[in-house]
C-alpha cells in the first residue's frame, strides 16, 4: 500500500491514512511502520487516528520535533476538525459536547455527566442531497479515545459505519480528519483535506458543501473553550 503524502515540511510529514488501516503494527505492518518505509525516514507518532478514521496525519521527524508537536497537541494548540455523517436523527443540530468519557463494554467508551477532566466537541452539522443523511463538522478541543465517535453518539447520531457505536453498518466508517491548523516555528500550516474514498463521502452534494461552506473550517464561528468549574454539564 502507498500512502499519499500531503504536506512534507523539514520537521515533519502529513499524510492522508487510509480507513481501515492500523496506526500501529498489529497482525501486519501500520502506517507509521509503512510510512518508515516508503519515505525511508524514522517517524515519530504525535497523535493518532482510529483504524477506520481516515485523513490528516501528523508524524514527526525527530524526537524533538515530536516532544513539541505533542506538547501543541496537548496544549490545545493545534486545530483540528473532523467530517463524520450519519443517517440517525441527532438530538441538536450544533452545540458543544462535554462529559467525562469511561470504558465500556466491547472497547467502547460512553459519555458521562461529570466534567472532572472532560472530552469537550463543538460541531456544526447539515444536510446534503441524500435522503436521510447529515454531515457534521467537529472540532474537539480535548484529545480522548474515540472522542468525536462517542460525542455524536451521545447526540443520537452514531457515525455511518460505526457498529462499535450503533451505527448503521456500511462500506467503512464515515469519519475523516478533515484539517489541522498550527503555527510552527514562526510559520502558519493550515491542512484540508477533504475525504477521497467512501461511496457516501464521494456525494457530488457533500464535496459541493465542503469546497463551499465548510472549505476553510477554521474561518468558520467557532466558540471559545473555558475549562468549567463545576461537576455538571454545561450546554
Amino acid at each position: 500500500m502507498s500512502l499519499k503524502l500531503v504536506f512534507d515540511h523539514v520537521d515533519f510529514l502529513v499524510l492522508d491514512k487510509p480507513s481501515g488501516s492500523s496506526f500501529h503494527s498489529e497482525f501486519e505492518p501500520g502506517v507509521v511502520a509503512l510510512a518508515e518505509v516508503q519515505f525511508g525516514l524514522k517517524l515519530y507518532a504525535v497523535h493518532r487516528l482510529d483504524k477506520g478514521t481516515s485523513g490528516l496525519l501528523l508524524l514527526a521527524k525527530s524526537s524533538e520535533a515530536a516532544a513539541d508537536l505533542s506538547q501543541l497537541f496537548q496544549n490545545q494548540q493545534i486545530q483540528k476538525f473532523y467530517v463524520a455523517l450519519t443517517d440517525q436523527k441527532p438530538k441538536k443540530k450544533q452545540g458543544w459536547v462535554k462529559g467525562d468519557m469511561v470504558q465500556a463494554r466491547r472497547s467502547a467508551w460512553k459519555l458521562t455527566s461529570t466534567l472532572t477532566n472532560p472530552a469537550v466537541s463543538y460541531f456544526v452539522s447539515a444536510f446534503y442531497e441524500v435522503e436521510g443523511r447529515r454531515a457534521f463538522l467537529v472540532k474537539p478541543f480535548t484529545g480522548k479515545t474515540h472522542q468525536v465517535r462517542v460525542a455524536l453518539k451521545s447526540v443520537s447520531a452514531a457515525i455511518l459505519g460505526d457498529e462499535l457505536y450503533q451505527g448503521t453498518a456500511a462500506d467503512r466508517l464515515y469519519l475523516h480528519a478533515y484539517a489541522l491548523y498550527f503555527s510552527w516555528r514562526g510559520t502558519d500550516i493550515k491542512l484540508v483535506l477533504p475525504p477521497s474514498d467512501g461511496t457516501e463521502f464521494l456525494s457530488p452534494s457533500l464535496l459541493q458543501h465542503l469546497n463551499q461552506i465548510w472549505a476553510e473550517p477554521a474561518l468558520l464561528e467557532w466558540p471559545l473553550y473555558q475549562k468549567p468549574t463545576t461537576s455538571k454539564v454545561v450546554e
